[in-house]
Order: C-alpha cells, then sequence, then structure tokens
C-alpha cells in the first residue's frame, strides 16, 4: 500500500473514532432515551467532551479535503516522497490537533491546524505541477 493511502486510512479511522469519547461522556450524564432520541434541549456534557466533539467536527471537515487530494493524487498516478510525507504529517497534525484541543492549548492547536493545512496544500501542488 502506497504511504499516502496508509495514512488516509489512518486519518479516516481517527476521524471515525474521535466521536466515541463524546458519547460515551453523554450516555453517563444523559438518559439513554435522551441520547438515542431526539431531544429538543441540549444534552449536559463535560466541557472536555464538548471540546473534543468540536475537534471531531473540525476533523471530519478536513479529512473531506485531505481524502480528496490524496484520491487524486492516487488516481492520478502521482505518487512520490513529498505526497507521501505531506500525508504522514497530516497525519501527525490532526492527532496532536484533536489532543490539545480537548486539552484547550490555543497555540499549539493553532499550529497544528496550519501544519495540517500546509500538507494538503503539498499534495496538491504535487498534483497541480
Amino acid at each position: 500500500m502506497k504511504t499516502e493511502l496508509y495514512y488516509l486510512a489512518l486519518t479516516a479511522t481517527l476521524t471515525g473514532l474521535l466521536w466515541v469519547p463524546y458519547v460515551l461522556d453523554r450516555l453517563l450524564k444523559n438518559a439513554l432515551g435522551d441520547v438515542a432520541g431526539y431531544p429538543l434541549a441540549n444534552f449536559n456534557q463535560s466541557g472536555w467532551a464538548d471540546k473534543l466533539m468540536r475537534a471531531h467536527r473540525n476533523a471530519v471537515e478536513n479529512l473531506v479535503v485531505f481524502a480528496a487530494l490524496v484520491l487524486v493524487a492516487h488516481a492520478a498516478g502521482v505518487s512520490n516522497s513529498a505526497i507521501g510525507t505531506a500525508a504522514m504529517v497530516y497525519f501527525w497534525a490532526r492527532l496532536v490537533h484533536a489532543i490539545v484541543y480537548l486539552f484547550g492549548i490555543p497555540w499549539v492547536r493553532t499550529v497544528a491546524f496550519i501544519v495540517g493545512f500546509g500538507a494538503q496544500m503539498v499534495i496538491a501542488w504535487q498534483i497541480l505541477t
């Protein structure tokens, strides 16, 4: 498997698992019927779980761009060390982003986001040039 596809799979897995802790928090703090149903009021949720939910939302939004770029590169037969390295950097940047978002570390979160964006742009550049 190409490096960029491997890190796309890891990133998709990470993004797919980020909801688990905050939903478990909801289950612990609310009635099962409220969590499984469609309540009109907001959930009672821990602050950390709310942060993780926002980190998950951000990860989903950015996964769309990352996945599209990696899959376009793959379909176009564009694969090199720059794309593989950028995909690896993107995964680690997103992992750091989620962790520091959870702990409320604003500057590190911003840097992790920018590093991830830069990795996306490296892939785009490799495709388009």
